[in-house]
């Protein structure tokens, strides 16, 4: 990268890394005035004049706190979210079609996760034990998206296609076949109509396992590149990064459901609340499962780190091309603005992912393992 492009991807990152932290930090202050003032005691009790079904109630309540939290964080989603994307040059999306983007995303969130808050919901009321059924219970559900998502969920937002060029599929196929890996399908998807991003990945369980390429990828880079991409992606499946993610996330869903529970009791007399399923009280317990996760994050993005470079490894193992790895990740850098060399602290603690630097200085080394040519 330029000197110039590596100055507006750092700009671009920091931008980005420092909207997200403070609009964490004003959700979570908010959400604590809400509690500390007992207006969430007085939303409540208003509700609970339409109607006795709490169900009802806790319905009304959620929607009338996403339709705030909406109003208020509006501006701030609009120009973190799609002036800056078009001030860098990366959105391709015009405001009606952002905001499209934007509701049905809206729609599909609700689908899906209103049943779970229903089931949480009775489980909380019913049972000291509902930190354990519901951990149970998300677990399962996320299997289950994470299996539909390519047939039912993805193909909302993009157009899938089987992909064209068949001498690229073929060498996808071949190498799937020497990895003894079977997937269902390679496509390409109009990632394009949203952005100038370019990304790859693999998706779906068992049946629905399959490759999705950006047509951004396809476009913009030779096949060699999307070879390593793609070979990157395989080896995080050889490596069963898969499974392993599938285990740590358990591990963590359990972990934090069970803290939840313990903290959840021990607070709720001091805010004035008496009973855990109390509608007014559960956004103390959603403050804090959000400090929580804030708290795991450097331990999931250090594992994920760790799974990238294994697969990077697995990539040049497969490939024997350190010089279409070099390319495929500076070319990645310059497509999606991403920083080469981030703040230390800010890798450590946020990012799933190892810096681009750090990533060729390994691949590098690893070359020099294998005996490969260096550029």
């Amino acid at each position: 990268m330029s000197d110039d492009l590596k100055q507006k991807a750092k700009k671009y990152s920091t931008i980005r890394q420092n909207a997200s932290l403070t609009e964490s930090v004003l959700k979570f202050i908010l959400l604590t005035v809400f509690i500390i003032s007992g207006y969430t005691k007085y939303l409540e009790n208003i509700l609970s004049g339409f109607t006795d079904n709490v169900y009802m109630i806790l319905i009304m309540y959620l929607f009338v706190i996403i339709m705030i939290n909406s109003v208020i964080f509006f501006p701030y989603d609009y120009y973190f979210g799609f002036k800056l994307e078009h001030r860098f040059g990366l959105s391709n999306q015009s405001f009606s079609q952002w905001m499209k983007e934007k509701f049905k995303a809206f729609l599909l969130g609700i689908i899906i996760t209103l049943p779970l808050i229903l089931i949480f919901y009775y489980l909380i009321s019913v049972t000291d034990l509902w930190w354990l059924y519901t951990a149970m219970v998300v677990s399962f559900y996320s299997v289950v998206l994470a299996q539909l998502a390519p047939v039912l969920i993805f193909p909302l937002f993009y157009k899938f296609k089987p992909l064209e060029n068949e001498n690229l599929r073929e060498k996808i196929i071949s190498l799937c076949n020497k990895n003894n890996f079977r997937v269902s399908g390679v496509y390409s998807f109009n990632l394009s109509k949203s952005t100038k991003k370019a990304n790859a990945a693999f998706t779906g369980f068992g049946r629905t396992k399959r490759i999705i390429l950006a047509d951004n990828l396809l476009n913009n880079f030779t096949d060699d590149e999307i070879i390593t991409v793609f070979a990157h992606e395989l080896g995080h499946y050889r490596k069963g990064h898969l499974l392993k993610n599938l285990l740590l996330s358990l591990v963590l869903i359990f972990t934090t459901f069970y803290i939840s529970n313990v903290l959840y009791k021990l607070l709720l007399p001091v805010f004035g609340f008496s009973a855990s399923y109390e509608i007014a009280a559960l956004p103390l317990l959603a403050l804090i499962m959000a400090l929580l996760s804030f708290l795991f994050s450097p331990l999931s993005s250090y594992i994920s780190r760790k799974f990238e470079f294994e697969a990077d490894r697995f990539a040049l193992e497969t490939t024997l091309n350190i010089d279409s790895f070099r390319s495929t990740f500076s070319k990645l850098t310059e497509t999606n603005l991403a920083d080469e060399e981030p703040n230390k602290f800010v890798e450590f603690w946020f990012h799933s992912h190892p810096s681009v630097k750090r990533r060729i200085e390994k691949a590098s080394d690893i070359a020099g393992e294998l005996g490969l040519r260096k550029a």
